[in-house]
């Protein structure tokens, strides 16, 4: 018994040498990865002027998650803060202090679409793989509307990552957005608006980074441990578009984020979901129908 305790109390000493080892090893690699040089090239887009595409950069702004994290103000927002992640978007309107106040269109181009910074280096909460395919006319009316906010006084951008997940980070078990990203693939090609599979397709795009680009929900990677997994959005069995069946039912759900037996859903950003209009949900509600069905956390 005493050389079984022994050998037990080795292996167990060997065991906490050897997780200590990967987590400095990932807590090395974390840092790492920080401060590697994400080369993407970019190229500016058009910016327009008329009233018309001001007022589509606003309901893009409102509609596809800018002002959950920035601010309806463009001011700044504390996004997350839970499990000690704590995450403050920065200011990106005009005013003092801006993170953006001397950014080119190519350097907003190159945040919006790619997660990376003017200096090259990747943003680390930026979900830039919800809008790497938004096409020039969306990204360009998108940046138009955020250049002519009125300026505010905002806040600095936040980052505390728990330690355990900055080491999954350096581990490359969690990823920051430039990471997901194809960088070579081209802007997407415009696609008519309405209530089509095809729009619907375009508009999806936002849900990719909590639901994964297969629409299979799951745990939602480096979100905080209180947070319920992403739902699946395929059709079949464990997804949720069953409760689903008509386009009225799913726009009145996201509309108020409450189920049809009016029970509330968690962590999805419903301030911004809200905003989104007729035309764009019934595409969306067409084109999740038009899914494989898939196992429910398969991302």
């Amino acid at each position: 018994m005493v050389k079984f305790l022994k050998w037990l109390g080795i292996a167990l000493g060997a065991l906490v040498l050897l997780i200590a080892a990967v987590a400095a090893f990932g807590w090395m690699q974390a840092e790492r990865k920080m401060k590697r040089r994400v080369d993407v090239p970019v190229a500016a887009v058009a910016l327009p002027t008329d009233a018309a595409a001001i007022e589509r950069g606003r309901y893009l702004f409102n509609s596809r998650g800018c002002a959950e994290c920035h601010g309806a103000d463009g001011g700044g927002h504390k996004a997350i803060d839970g499990g000690g992640l704590l995450v403050v978007a920065p200011h990106i309107s005009p005013g003092p202090g801006s993170l953006t106040a001397a950014y080119r269109v190519e350097d907003w181009v190159r945040a919006i679409r790619h997660g990376v910074t003017p200096e090259g280096r990747a943003l680390m909460i930026m979900p830039s793989e919800d809008y790497n395919r938004l096409t020039d006319a969306d990204v360009g009316a998108l940046v138009a509307f955020m250049k002519q906010m009125p300026p505010v006084a905002g806040q600095a951008a936040v980052l505390q990552l728990p330690p355990p997940v900055r080491v999954l980070y350096g581990l490359g078990l969690i990823q920051d957005a430039a990471a997901k990203i194809d960088h070579r693939l081209p802007p997407a090609a415009p696609v008519p608006e309405g209530p089509t599979a095809e729009h619907g397709r375009y508009v999806a795009q936002m849900c990719v980074g909590c639901h994964g680009p297969g629409y299979g929900g799951g745990k939602i990677p480096g979100g905080p441990p209180d947070w319920p997994a992403a739902a699946n959005l395929t059709p079949g069995p464990g997804g949720a578009m069953g409760g689903y069946a008509s386009a009225e039912a799913f726009i009145a759900m996201m509309k108020s984020g409450k189920r049809p037996d009016g029970s509330a859903i968690a962590v999805m950003p419903f301030p911004s979901l809200s905003q989104l209009n007729d035309v764009d949900l019934r595409g969306l509600h067409a084109f999740l129908l038009t899914l494989p069905p898939k196992p429910a956390g398969s991302r």
